[in-house]
């Protein structure tokens, strides 16, 4: 009896997964295969096919990329992943390129692998023993496995759409990266593509409008490939922990995950072999590691790998011999490279070819072929010339190589044409060309030119993708016809797919005259996008100029306009949904009709720098823009002739750096608008719209809303009290209520933490009739979106983000009806349609427990931990303290403190406000309850001050890094080229910068840090004598302090270990220096 072996991944953490083996006699396959509907003798003849295939290891586990990097959160297309766990080897075609007839059953299985089942049955009984274990575990993973096993082509865009089961879940995707190829998964009755968008692969039903998306990656994808029979892809990113990624495509499963491939920098290009069994990768480092992955391994290690020598430049092309899965050649612009790899390793050879090797200007090289008669190898170049290269020895017919590989040089450099060569491809047994005009040409083994297809609107072209099969017929046609009469071309036997770098794609039919256009998306950063107030649309504007207006309910383009002056900056909906106001990169700005977008008046010039922002006033009276020159500008809807039309009202220069925000409101006594700007200035500016006039705005009020951190965005707080607010976050992870009418700081809160600070934030529309208190927050931070639950009180669990542009996200809008969001990712050149789940946020702030429960979690050591017990100590002493230590009346017993004592209870637990931080602290809770009773609050109980201090801390600490870029910032090079700030003019900066501090305060401090009580050596908190202070602060401080010294031996705080030893150096030197003074 012969046995097969796939592997199980056990449902644990990452680093606690384990690979379970599960064997399955044939006997068992082909009752699986029959069961699947395979005859028995079909079923027979595939258990032929497994044993004479011969792969060369069992297929890996499907093993799941961490969740994102998101606390708490996992993309919803991965929960399939943990369903399929149990199929590893089923995987669906035969590898070997055999096509499966539609209704035959299940596809064949990927080939056996040999020599490792041998290994794996040893000793007597072991057969009885994986029967078991398989019988065992049968039913629980029976379902799942026959997802991949089951498998057919164009299954995946047939399932019904499921309800998400995460707060928000990606829905659509516009736009992709055009320079990365597309490729043709089907062709015929269901046209289906595959591309790249950002950090997700895009399979796209054309004529079916249906999508679906491949997540797993947390970089932007930098390279991908298709097996030759269309099923299996390969993805893989840059940047920190990338991933390899292989995917099903007829599930949309993936069935592979190779971690830490090149952890440092990331893959640059990828190949899969044309047995579908290897992958071969190049990394993105300055030096290159090529490594060849036999993916159908559960190891994490590649088969084998070489580094490359700098200047060979960066590699960024690689392709398979489609007759040696061991033979592969990648090139860069200057260098092209030939691998031979077996059992002795992975070799190369990289020939030399420059101008002088044959007298002629060769050009920059784009991308290498293997020649179909396996002896020769070609390479396009700028120039339009291929490059010729032969195989000076016989090449290894085997896995086995040569002692020495065969070596490669250039015979000969032929000129097809003067146009620079984009892509190079062989199909069948024509070899195909694209250019930088737009044109494809087909040439035989000779380079005789066959056939030319080209449309004056194609650009530059990026990628050549040919059908699977031929269209309409069951049978395969010629390579390519040569017969051809004086009016036609040779007919190529499959329809293709052409992407430009433009990011427009087309379909050219067989017949070579029909080239329809499949995409046109933005080919420039999309940095601003808006919803209709009233419609499903969603304004799209791009730096190109491309403005296009998108139906989200139906998924297509609806109407579409070119601005050539400049790019589109920000978009703006009036809320009554008339107009459409768009900004641009040259300070213009243009008044548009929302549904044909054409100009309702001539457009506005009248900002010095791009415009950043944009924004009605709730009557459609007024607009308002910001700029990159600081400065904020009105116009406002007049008469004109009897007819409406927008004239300028007046600019004004208000901040000193970048504004983040702009907002239009309505005052609280009138329905007159109300117009406030916010700037990395720290700056809150309201604008007094009536009293200003033609040329001449007028400034409200000015408030400072921050000390230290710098405001990033504004919003209207959601009216949940009688108290109106104005909603801020900073870059320090903190929200912030002020009082619309003071601007008094009212209420401070932790906001959600997830990699960066929020940069945009947007209040959901909903109608929840079940609890008007309850409202929603959208928000992007740099490079994710994310819901949060209103109102605020600094529960972690009330939050959710995704990430969503790895690169950047531009801009963030929501519909009209609050069911989606859209993010925008700039340079990335997407946009993506989130749907959002309220429920599904609602349950998992539950499950984060009620009350304090989450507060004291982010406590260390939580409910139970030392860090508690010491905050209750400290709390109960400074209920003694309030009542008088050495009282002998009979004590109150209470479970609150005097406001008071908050600032000793905070310094005690180890967090250190500033003054101003203390009196927001102390007006927050003083005056909670004052609109609704008329009353101050004049005591706190424990659990509103774990709340408070939980609030106000930092929210990741002081960090050894903020210490070091003060000392950057304020001090100087010493003799050893450190950065360090004299004892004098760091005692003047305490006493004369930030919040004053007074000589004997100044004194006290320093004292109390250092330990020192003059005069007496010892150390009495209570009682203070400032003589003989400055004589201590010289003994115990050094002349020179730097960063090190300052945060160890004069604040008191632990550092890592080679900072206190470049501390104790200093310090040495120090004293040598002293003694040798004195």
């Amino acid at each position: 009896m012969c046995w097969g072996v796939f592997t199980l991944a056990v449902d644990q953490p990452s680093s606690q997964r384990a690979l379970k083996p599960l064997y399955l006699s044939k006997d068992s396959l082909a009752a699986a295969k029959e069961k699947e509907g395979l005859p028995g003798d079909a079923a027979k003849e595939k258990e032929g096919a497994l044993e004479d295939a011969g792969a060369e290891a069992p297929l890996g586990a499907l093993w799941s990329p961490p969740a994102m990097g998101i606390p708490g959160t996992l993309p919803s297309t991965w929960a399939g992943r943990q369903e399929v766990a149990g199929l590893r080897t089923v995987l669906g075609e035969d590898t070997t390129g055999m096509s499966h007839t539609e209704g035959a059953g299940p596809p064949p299985a990927l080939p056996w692998p040999k020599g490792t089942i041998s290994s794996l049955h040893s000793g007597p009984g072991h057969e009885e023993q994986e029967t078991q274990q398989r019988n065992g575990e049968d039913d629980q993973h029976d379902g799942s496995a026959s997802l991949v096993w089951a498998a057919t082509p164009g299954m995946l865009l047939q399932k019904d759409k499921q309800s998400s089961l995460h707060p928000l879940s990606l829905s659509w995707v516009l736009g992709y990266n055009s320079s990365l190829a597309v490729h043709s998964l089907m062709d015929g009755e269901d046209r289906v593509l595959l591309y790249v968008s950002s950090h997700v692969g895009v399979i796209h039903d054309v004529l079916g409008n249906r999508q679906y998306h491949l997540q797993g990656h947390t970089n932007a994808i930098s390279c991908l490939c298709v097996s030759e029979d269309r099923r299996w892809v390969a993805t893989a990113d840059r940047g920190p922990d990338a991933l390899i990624i292989v995917w099903d495509s007829y599930s949309g499963m993936p069935v592979r995950t190779i971690f830490e491939s090149h952890a440092e920098d990331g893959v640059s290009a990828i190949a899969v072999s044309q047995d579908a069994k290897y992958l071969a990768t190049v990394s993105a480092g300055a030096v290159q590691r090529v490594c060849v992955w036999k993916w159908t391994s559960p190891t994490e290690e590649p088969v084998c790998s070489t580094e490359l020598r700098p200047e060979f430049g960066c590699q960024d092309y690689v392709i398979f011999n489609p007759q040696n899965p061991y033979e592969f050649v990648s090139n860069s612009k200057s260098q092209v490279i030939f691998y031979l790899w077996g059992d002795a390793g992975l070799q190369y050879g990289a020939p030399l070819l420059s101008s002088r090797t044959f007298n002629s200007s060769v050009g920059h090289f784009s991308q290498s072929v293997f020649h179909f008669n396996n002896s020769r190898a070609l390479t396009g170049t700028s120039a339009g010339k291929l490059v010729v290269w032969d195989m000076v020895g016989p090449p290894a017919p085997s896995k086995e190589l040569l002692d020495k590989p065969h070596s490669t040089k250039a015979t000969r450099v032929v000129p097809l044409q003067k146009d620079s060569l984009t892509v190079l491809t062989v199909f069948e047994s024509c070899i195909v060309t694209g250019d930088v005009k737009g044109q494809v040409k087909f040439y035989d083994g000779q380079l005789q030119l066959l056939a030319c297809y080209s449309h004056s609107k194609v650009g530059p072209i990026q990628s050549i993708s040919f059908s699977k099969s031929p269209p309409g017929l069951p049978g395969a046609f010629p390579a390519c016809s040569t017969s051809c009469t004086a009016s036609s071309q040779p007919v190529i036997p499959r329809n293709f797919i052409l992407s430009t770098s433009d990011a427009t794609v087309f379909r050219v039919a067989t017949d070579g005259i029909n080239f329809e256009k499949v995409m046109e998306e933005a080919k420039k950063a999309v940095n601003a996008i808006a919803c209709h107030p009233r419609h499903a649309l969603l304004a799209v504007g791009s730096r190109c100029g491309l403005l296009q207006v998108w139906g989200y309910q139906q998924t297509k383009y609806l109407v579409s306009r070119v601005f050539t002056e400049a790019g589109i900056q920000c978009l703006s909906y009036d809320p009554k949904g008339y107009f459409l106001a768009a900004g641009f990169t040259d300070g213009s700005v243009h008044i548009l009709d929302a549904i044909s977008l054409q100009s309702s008046c001539k457009a506005f010039k009248f900002s010095r720098g791009p415009v950043t922002h944009i924004s009605f006033s709730h009557d459609s009276e007024y607009l308002a823009t910001a700029d990159e020159n600081y400065t904020v500008t009105v116009y406002k809807r007049a008469l004109q002739n009897g007819s409406g039309c927008w004239e300028h009202l007046a600019g004004l220069r208000s901040h000193y750096k970048p504004i983040r925000s702009i907002l239009f409101g309505v005052q609280l006594d009138s329905s007159q608008p109300r117009l406030l700007s916010l700037g990395e200035d720290r700056q809150l500016v309201e604008y007094d719209l009536h009293g200003s006039s033609k040329d001449h705005m007028v400034v409200l009020q000015r408030h400072r809303v921050e000390q230290v951190a710098v405001p990033l965005c504004l919003a209207w707080y959601p009216q949940l009290s009688t108290e109106s607010f104005i909603l801020t976050a900073n870059n320090c992870y903190k929200m912030k209520l002020y009082n619309t009418t003071t601007k008094m700081c009212r209420k401070t809160l932790l906001g959600p933490t997830y990699g960066s600070p929020l940069e945009k934030i947007q209040i959901l529309t909903t109608s929840n009739t079940t609890d008007p208190q309850k409202h929603y927050l959208a928000y992007i931070t740099k490079d994710k979106v994310g819901l949060q639950i209103l109102p605020m009180d600094g529960n972690p669990h009330k939050s959710s983000a995704f990430i969503c542009h790895p690169d950047g996200v531009s801009d963030l809008a929501s519909s009209c009806d609050g069911l989606y969001v859209f993010t925008a990712g700039g340079n990335d050149c997407t946009v993506m349609k989130w749907e959002v789940s309220l429920t599904a946020l609602d349950a998992a702030a539950s499950l984060g427990g009620e009350d304090l429960i989450p507060f004291y979690n982010l406590l260390d050591g939580g409910r139970e931990g030392e860090f508690f017990r010491e905050l209750e100590d400290y709390f109960y002493y400074a209920q003694l303290r309030s009542h008088g230590i050495d009282t002998l009346e009979t004590r109150q017993v209470s479970t609150h403190i005097p406001l008071e004592e908050i600032p000793s209870v905070m310094r005690a637990m180890g967090f250190y406000p500033s003054e101003e931080k203390i009196e927001e602290m102390i007006n927050e809770v003083k005056f909670s309850k004052y609109v609704d009773i008329g009353e101050q609050v004049t005591k706190i109980n424990l659990g509103d001050f774990i709340k408070l201090y939980i609030n106000h801390r930092p929210a990741f600490g002081l960090s050894m890094k903020k210490i070091q870029h003060a000392f950057q910032v304020l001090g100087h090079d010493n003799e050893n080229g450190d950065k360090v700030i004299d004892r004098r003019d760091l005692l003047l900066l305490l006493q004369c910068r930030g919040e004053h501090m007074t000589e004997e305060e100044l004194a006290q401090c320093l004292t109390t840090l250092l330990g020192k009580h003059p005069g007496e050596g010892g150390s009495e908190p209570d009682t203070y004598d400032p003589s003989g202070a400055a004589a201590v602060t010289e003994d115990e401080i050094p002349e020179e302090i730097t960063a090190e010294i300052f945060a160890a031996d004069i604040l008191g705080l632990p550092i890592a270990e080679p900072e206190k030893k470049n501390q104790k150096k200093e310090m040495n030197l120090w004293s040598m220096k002293t003694q040798k003074h004195s």
